[in-house]
């Protein structure tokens, strides 16, 4: 299966502080990929590095075996990544409908509030909030949000950094079943996620993380049941629900 999205011997670097030590991993279309650590892991400069915030020193991403060294974050979310970032990092001023079609900002057909409209099939919570400021929606509310501002712009991958952090159980399933039935339309994913059972339920391959270095890989069935993925947290005790 073609790569849609790869990191090959990446090396990152803040300052003379190494982050990434030769990281490898690869995303297929229509792939759940998730990245799995403790604090520190390098998780975060992964995401950071696949949007172009943070450029390695040494190794390669690559977008469909094209190399987007020296490519910025705009050109590589119309190529169709989108993110859905840690703390969600909506316009709470502005309504759920403006911060919906904020997502399609790097669009230019005609189509974009309909979609905006479609998308109410997938979260009907929104279709009579259109109006309201996305400030005062709950956390899980707004995670929702972000994730459907994600989808205007029609991406081929969406990289979601920690979504289930600081949710409530019942807003933790309602996000992982979203994700699982927007992935079953075709759209990948890449989740950068603290809680390392929930991610392996619905992941279909998983990386592990330790200080930079990638020390596990593997579908989400064998790294739920290998013992060794407690060694890649602080003694285990970041690895909720395991």
């Amino acid at each position: 299966m073609a790569d849609l999205l790869s990191l090959s011997s990446v090396d990152t670097f803040y300052g003379a502080v190494q982050v990434h030590f030769g990281l490898t991993l690869r995303v297929h279309a229509g792939e759940i990929v998730c990245l799995l650590g403790g604090n520190a892991s390098g998780k975060s400069t992964t995401m950071k590095v696949i949007l172009g915030l943070v450029e390695p020193r040494a190794g390669e991403v690559a977008w469909e075996g094209q190399s987007w060294r020296g490519v910025p974050t705009a050109a590589r979310i119309r190529s169709g990544l989108a993110s859905v970032p840690e703390s969600r990092r909506l316009f709470a001023d502005m309504t759920v409908g403006e911060n919906l079609l904020m997502g399609a900002y790097t669009r230019n057909d005609r189509e974009v509030r309909r979609d905006r409209d479609e998308l109410m099939e997938l979260f009907p919570l929104f279709r009579d909030r259109l109006t309201q400021r996305a400030g005062t929606l709950s956390g899980g509310e707004q995670q929702m949000v972000a994730l459907a501002r994600a989808l205007m712009s029609r991406p081929r991958l969406i990289c979601m950094d920690e979504p289930t952090m600081g949710l409530s159980p019942l807003w933790v399933e309602r996000i992982w079943e979203l994700v699982a039935s927007i992935n079953k339309r075709g759209t990948a994913f890449f989740l950068v996620e603290q809680n390392a059972h929930l991610a392996l339920e619905v992941a279909h391959r998983g990386y592990v993380l330790q200080n930079g270095h990638l020390v596990l890989e593997g579908t989400g069935e064998e790294l739920r049941n290998d013992p060794r993925i407690r060694d890649a947290y602080l003694g285990g005790d970041q690895m909720s629900g395991i």
